[in-house]
């Protein structure tokens, strides 16, 4: 039974609402695992804009075959498409969460820090096309592949956000465990219905085994500046452990050393919580999923393609109710003779009024009604659905004017440059900082102090809340 809400649905809820119907759309779905079915594991990532940053024959070199056998074999699990559905998203527009670098599985080596494959997003500034890359890290001290130039503001994985202990959501062998590794609270009626509590002790006994520690203290990050200290117990191997808050308090610096439970280990799955409020059906679910959550009589999803002219605009003009359709895959008024429409357009030219016809095609040039699906879209990187939804409307011979639709293209594709300078290092440091602010210990540029002397654009775009910070958290 769907939930009901008394105070409308809840924003973190209508946020991964909105990801699921444009994050990962079905077009990309399907050629990825048509492609993985027969073993292009390149090809299925290239579907799902992953970019591919491994040279397998330099890894042979450094780690021996035994490693790169290992690696093959992940590479041919890894379901591309699955991964993005479930990597970190910031609020309030669900993109990806900038700047991170997500472990996928870690590889044992004698000698030598455990090598991983990991996944990292680009920096905010580079983000367009929420494309990301697949690489392998190599050591405390590998801050980018020596084969790849660019650099990447956060290399070393992401303690927090990982998701080598949870293969299942991403490795479509293991991607049936979803059911069993995830909880939904009986009541999600507080805030804090997302936190997923338990299964917390299980997932913390994973987390331990893997560093290799005996029961103890863990964290769990609840927010910006606020995180639990746990404490994982059990009377002796025979028992299941379970957690308690921690007796004493422990210094900062112990706090911060201790192990992160894992933001996929914390949280319910946002999947079974859109589910459970009726928000989204098993069948516009990733295949994957719908088959782990629902594996009974679900139903593929389906995209909605509208079909180009079958519902034409009505518009009254000059005391009769005209269509406006699409023919020869163009928008134009199909209850006006094409004569009467050119003197019509020509009479507008010179100044004088135009058509009520003319006006209502000159509006959806403009700023049509689908323009918020087609921004979702961009902003997801699914530039091709957005193409389709334009080219439903206006048809693929029409010529863009001047508006909020041509505005919405034009900044996608100009922000795709950036991700194209970020990828090819052209540009190491945010665009908005000085090389002349000074380096940290690690070497990378600081940003300015912002002074009386910097310009005033940079001021604006410091202090000005049109994006969210990557603080933001769902």
């Amino acid at each position: 039974m769907a939930h009901h809400f008394a105070n409308g649905i809840p924003a973190h809820l209508s946020m991964w609402q909105r990801v699921r119907e444009y994050a990962v759309p079905l077009s990309m779905i399907e050629t990825a695992t048509a492609r993985r079915a027969v073993g292009d594991w390149a090809g299925a990532c290239a579907a799902a804009r992953v970019d591919v940053d491994l040279d397998l024959r330099a890894v042979r070199h450094r780690h021996g075959t035994d490693l790169v056998q290992r690696l093959r074999a992940d590479l041919r699990r890894l379901a591309p498409d699955l991964l993005r559905w479930h990597l970190p998203r910031i609020a309030p527009d669900g993109r990806l969460r900038p700047g991170l670098t997500v472990s996928l599985a870690r590889y044992q080596v004698s000698g030598a820090a455990p090598p991983q494959l990991v996944v990292r997003t680009p920096p905010a500034w580079a983000d367009a096309g929420q494309r990301v890359s697949l690489t392998l890290w190599e050591g405390p001290r590998d801050g980018a592949p020596t084969h790849h130039p660019h650099p990447h503001p956060h290399p070393h994985p992401d303690r927090r956000f990982r998701l080598d202990l949870h293969r299942h959501l991403w490795d479509a062998g293991r991607s049936g465990e979803l059911v069993r590794r995830s909880v939904l609270p009986v009541l999600p009626t507080s805030p804090d219905s997302s936190w997923a509590v338990g299964s917390w002790a299980a997932e913390a006994e994973l987390l331990m085994r893997a560093e290799g520690r005996p029961l103890g203290a863990f964290t769990v990050r609840l927010g910006a500046r606020n995180r639990a200290v746990l404490e994982l117990v059990a009377p002796d191997d025979s028992h299941v452990p379970t957690f308690r808050p921690l007796r004493g308090p422990l210094p900062a610096q112990q706090v911060a050393a201790l192990p992160v439970l894992p933001e996929a280990a914390a949280r319910v799955l946002p999947d079974l919580e859109l589910l459970r409020a009726g928000l989204i059906t098993a069948g516009r679910l990733h295949p994957l999923v719908a088959a782990a959550l629902a594996p009974s009589g679900t139903a593929p999803p389906t995209d909605p393609v509208p079909e180009p002219g079958a519902d034409p605009h009505r518009v009254e003009c000059r005391g009769e109710v005209h269509r406006i359709a699409l023919r020869d895959q163009v928008l134009t008024a199909i209850d006006h003779h094409p004569a009467q429409l050119r003197r019509e357009e020509l009479l507008v030219a010179l100044g004088g009024p135009p058509l009520p016809c003319l006006r209502a095609i000159d509006a959806v040039h403009r700023d049509p009604e689908a323009l918020p699906a087609v921004r979702e879209r961009l902003a997801h990187g699914d530039v091709a659905g957005a193409l389709a939804v334009v080219e439903g409307l206006l048809g693929r011979g029409a010529i863009l004017r001047d508006g909020p639709l041509r505005d919405a293209l034009e900044s996608a594709a100009s922000r795709r440059v950036d991700h194209g300078l970020f990828r090819a290092g052209l540009v190491p440091a945010h665009p908005a900082a000085d090389a002349t602010g000074g380096e940290n210990g690690s070497g990378a540029v600081l940003r300015p102090r912002i002074e009386r002397h910097t310009p005033l654009i940079i001021r604006r775009k410091r202090h000005g809340r049109g994006r969210p910070r990557t603080g933001l958290t769902v």
